[in-house]
């Protein structure tokens, strides 16, 4: 079974959304390279885990009036985080949370700090590093582009492990990049969250996802990534969703028909 899922929408559709970190599903046998016992990891995965994510999503994709794709990372992050450069470009290597993490978001240790991660990223992270590349190219080809709108949270309160946590932390941040975010898409999301309690920019979280193949280099490819203070939807840490789900939803959707 694939770690991903890559759901169909209208095959006009240039829009697709990215879930990234919404699930908690750890594979057995990468279960034992983790050091936490099972309460302090299930823990860890009530403050890591993006909750209800893919529910927003799924959501908004219902109410669109043009359905958008979606692609839906089934495993907890903890496994791999897809986002993350691979190599020695990526900032939270600094905190041991690169694309294996080695620590937690309280610093703790989560694997031996000596955890080679060659075979989870060549099982997990290069497979799902291809789908979201070759969705991105199918969008392309179908609609001539392609916006990817990268679908997050965070807690209200800032992690150990934040390198930028001292920032501002509105309802919706919205993380931008400066060769793929166009003011228009910026500027569609203010307008799309007007109601949902504020909204900032690159704080306490910055940047958008792009395949690698296609960053810096496709105009045609845009991005933002949404990141969504979690008490303005959820019981914090790792509790269940609330009427503000609905509410986001609503407005997710609303974005998606603007762009």
């Amino acid at each position: 079974m694939s770690s991903f899922e890559l759901l169909p929408g209208a095959p006009e559709s240039p829009v697709l959304l990215h879930v990234p970190h919404s699930a908690r599903a750890i594979p057995k046998d990468v279960r034992g390279g983790i050091v936490l016992d099972d309460a302090a990891l299930e823990r860890e995965l009530d403050h890591i885990t993006d909750a209800h994510t893919a529910e927003l999503a799924e959501r908004a994709a219902g109410l669109a009036a043009v359905t958008p794709w979606r692609l839906v990372n089934r495993l907890s992050r903890l496994v791999v985080d897809p986002e993350r450069f691979p190599d020695e470009r990526e900032e939270m290597t600094a905190v041991g949370m690169g694309a294996v993490y080695t620590r937690t978001t309280h610093r703790s240790e989560l694997r031996p700090a000596d955890t080679h991660p060659g075979p989870l990223l060549e099982r997990y992270f290069r497979p799902y590093a291809r789908a979201m590349t070759e969705a991105v190219a199918q969008r392309l080809a179908a609609a001539g582009r392609a916006v990817i709108i990268d679908v997050h949270s965070y807690p209200t309160q800032p992690l150990p492990y934040e390198l930028h946590g001292t920032g501002p932390r509105p309802p919706v941040c919205l993380g931008t990049d400066p060769f793929h975010t166009p003011p228009e898409l910026t500027d569609a999301a203010r307008k799309a969250f007007a109601d949902c309690g504020g909204i900032g920019l690159d704080s306490p979280f910055a940047g958008t996802y792009v395949p690698l193949e296609f960053y810096g280099t496709d105009a045609r490819v845009t991005a933002l990534m949404v990141e969504i203070r979690r008490d303005t939807y959820m019981a914090e840490p790792g509790g269940p969703a609330g009427p503000g789900l609905q509410r986001l939803a609503g407005a997710l959707a609303g974005l998606v028909d603007a762009v």
